[in-house]
Formats: C-alpha cells, structure tokens, sequence
C-alpha cells in the first residue's frame, strides 16, 4: 500500500551569508555615491524640502550600525536620541563621513557573524519603536538605503554629476 502522506519540504531562498553580501553590495554603491558629491554639496545641497545627503548617509550609519548590534544584543538605542535625530557627532567632512561609513561596515561584518539562524525568526522592537521579524526589521534597513540612495541619485544628477550605475553592486 502506497503512502499518501504530505512530506513538509523546507527551501532556503537565501543564506544569511547571502542576505550580507546582497546588503553589503548595496552599502558599496552607496559609498561611492557618497565619494561623488563635491564636499560643500554633500553637507549643504537640498532640494523639495528634503535633508542633505550626508544627514540620510547618517541615518543609514545610524540603522545599520545600532540596529545589528540591538539585533544580536536586543538592547536598543532610542531612534529619537541616535546623531542623525540629534545632529549630534555629526560628521563635519565627507573624509569623517567616509570613515564613519566604513567602521560601521566592519560593525556590520562583526556582529552579523553573532546571529544565530533562529533568530531571524524572532521578533524585536527596534529602536523602541519598529516590531517586527528580525529578518524584515533588516529588509527595512536595506530598503531604508535603497530610498536614501535614490535621493543621492537626485542630488547629483540636479548638480550635474553622474551618479555611478544602480545595477554595479559588487
């Protein structure tokens, strides 16, 4: 007699190694963007009532740094107390930003190695304020840089520079 019985198959869609890399192509574009705009520009240049590409780089630093650490911690900083809120600790030069930037990748690098595969399924309430899986509070994270890096897209092309191409992510 022949078995009818369902077998629950699993599929994993994407590693965790994966999801980092595919973030870590995203954090490489977003730093040469960065690199492209002409100093003054980068702390000064507004446009349609939005803030300086160098206030969103931080808030990207600020999600992405403290949010893997509250991720593998579960101890949360305020969003309302964190620079790119304050202004406070602000970057003052795109050299400080870009250090800043590249700290916060190897934060990034360092912590992600500490989250145990199960945990992607808990869920946390980020920054006080955000509950959800941990795995969609770090698709907010990338998506987050996704939207500020259109905007950086904006600025340059508005200052005459061309921004390097979306699609060349490492």
């Amino acid at each position: 007699m022949e078995n009818n019985s369902a077998t629950l198959v699993t599929a994993t869609v994407f590693t965790p190694q994966a999801v980092l890399n595919h973030w870590q192509g995203h954090r490489s574009l977003t730093r040469r963007v960065i690199e492209a705009f002409p100093e003054k520009d980068l702390f000064s240049y507004t446009t349609g009532g939005m803030r300086t590409f160098a206030q969103m780089a931080m808030e990207i630093i600020d999600l992405t740094g403290p949010g893997i650490q509250g991720i593998v911690t579960d101890k949360w900083e305020n969003a309302d107390e964190l620079p790119h809120a304050t202004g406070n600790g602000m970057p003052q030069t795109k050299a400080e930003l870009l250090a800043l930037w590249d700290e916060i990748t190897d934060v990034l690098n360092s912590f992600w190695a500490e989250i145990l595969p199960e945990r992607f399924a808990e869920t946390v309430l980020a920054f006080g304020q955000y509950e959800n899986p941990v795995y969609k509070t770090i698709l907010y994270f990338i998506d987050n840089e996704i939207h500020h890096r259109a905007q950086g897209y904006v600025y340059l092309r508005e200052l005459g520079i061309t921004p390097p191409p979306f699609w060349d992510r490492p």
